[in-house]
């Protein structure tokens, strides 16, 4: 990517999340990224988030995220909007085992690339169908 404007990084990299471009979003991050998930829990680095992202996305194989707002103080971005995926199953996508939440991510760009990805929100409906499919 040619641009360091952060506005422009993050909506990149939610645009690869979008294409589930593992490559792409790799790419797009520091080499010690930061992933901070909605209870916390704190991964560091691009190469460690790449197995991540390839098994949400397996675990999720329509995942999307929306955006309505956007906020930026200097290298910070905030996003607010909507998360949304279906939880495969044996190869299908139930509709039962589809979710959508509210939430909001935080992207800090240093020198073009994401250093942190926040991301805010409740992802127990989605637990939910995990457990009651996994017993």
């Amino acid at each position: 990517m040619k641009t360091t404007e952060p506005v422009q990084v993050v909506l990149e990299f939610v645009n690869r999340i979008n294409r589930h471009d593992v490559d792409g979003i790799c790419a797009l991050m520091a080499p010690d990224h930061l992933f901070v998930d909605g209870l916390g829990n704190k991964i560091t680095g691009a190469q460690t988030m790449r197995k991540g992202w390839d098994t949400y996305f397996t675990w999720f194989p329509d995942y999307a995220v929306s955006h309505d707002t956007i906020l930026r103080d200097q290298d910070v971005v905030l996003l607010t909007g909507t998360a949304s995926g279906t939880y495969a199953s044996g190869g299908k996508l139930p509709k039962e085992n589809h979710w959508q939440i509210p939430a909001a991510w935080k992207g800090v760009v240093r020198d073009g690339r994401i250093a942190e990805w926040h991301v805010y929100a409740d992802n127990q409906p989605a637990r939910k169908i995990m457990r009651w499919e996994n017993p």
